[in-house]
C-alpha cells in the first residue's frame, strides 16, 4: 500500500502567538522528524495550509508560512484549503491519486477541527489512516485542555469502523513507511 504524510495547518499564525497550542514545540519537532523520515523513504509529504484572505492566514503572509522549525522541501506538495476538510474544494484527492496513495499518515493542527474532519473525510474516501497520536495538537478550550482534546481524538477516531477502512492512532516513533515500488 502506498502511503503519504499529510501535515495539516502547522502555520505561524496558529503556533507562534501566545497562548500556544498544547505541547507545541514537541509536536513541531515530531512533525519535522516525520517529514524527514518520509522523504528519506521516498514517501510523499503534503503540507496543507489553511488560508483566509484579509486575515493572518492570507496566502503567502508571514502567518500563513510554516511554523518555525518546519520547511517544505522542493519535492513536497502544498495544498491550499479554506475549510476544515483538507479534501473539500482542494486538489488533495487528485494529488494522492496521481501517486497511487491508499494510506495517509496524518498530523498537524487543530485536533478537533481540521485533523478530525480530514481523517473522517479521508476514511470516507477509502483511505486507511494512521493518526500520529503525539503529533497533532490544539489550543486549550473552556471545556477541555488541548491535551484532553488530543486524547479524545486519539480514542474516538480509531473507534469508527463504519467507513470500512482502518483508522489507527500511533505514536510518532512507531510510524514505519511503506516505500513505493521502484518505477
Amino acid at each position: 500500500m502506498t502511503t503519504a504524510l499529510v501535515v495539516i495547518d502547522v502555520q505561524s499564525a496558529l503556533f507562534d502567538p501566545a497562548p500556544r497550542p498544547a505541547d507545541a514545540d514537541a509536536v513541531l519537532a515530531r512533525i519535522a522528524a516525520l517529514a524527514a523520515s518520509a522523504r528519506a523513504a521516498h514517501v510523499p509529504v503534503l503540507w496543507v495550509h489553511h488560508e483566509q484572505a484579509g486575515s493572518p492566514l492570507a496566502r503567502h503572509s508571514p502567518g500563513w508560512a510554516l511554523a518555525a522549525g518546519l520547511e517544505a522541501a522542493p519535492q513536497d506538495t502544498v495544498i491550499h484549503k479554506t475549510t476544515p476538510d483538507s479534501f473539500l474544494r482542494t486538489d488533495l484527492g487528485e494529488r494522492l491519486a496521481e501517486r497511487g496513495v491508499r494510506e495517509l499518515v496524518v498530523c498537524g493542527y487543530a485536533s478537533e477541527f481540521c485533523v478530525d474532519t480530514t481523517v473522517r473525510s479521508a476514511a470516507g474516501r477509502g483511505f486507511a489512516v494512521r493518526l500520529v497520536a503525539d503529533a497533532h495538537t490544539t489550543h486549550d478550550k473552556p471545556h477541555a485542555s488541548g491535551a484532553q482534546i488530543r486524547a479524545h481524538e486519539n480514542a474516538t477516531l480509531p473507534a469508527i469502523r463504519s467507513f470500512g477502512v482502518s483508522i489507527a492512532a500511533v505514536p510518532a516513533d512507531a510510524v514505519r513507511w511503506t516505500t513505493p515500488p521502484a518505477a
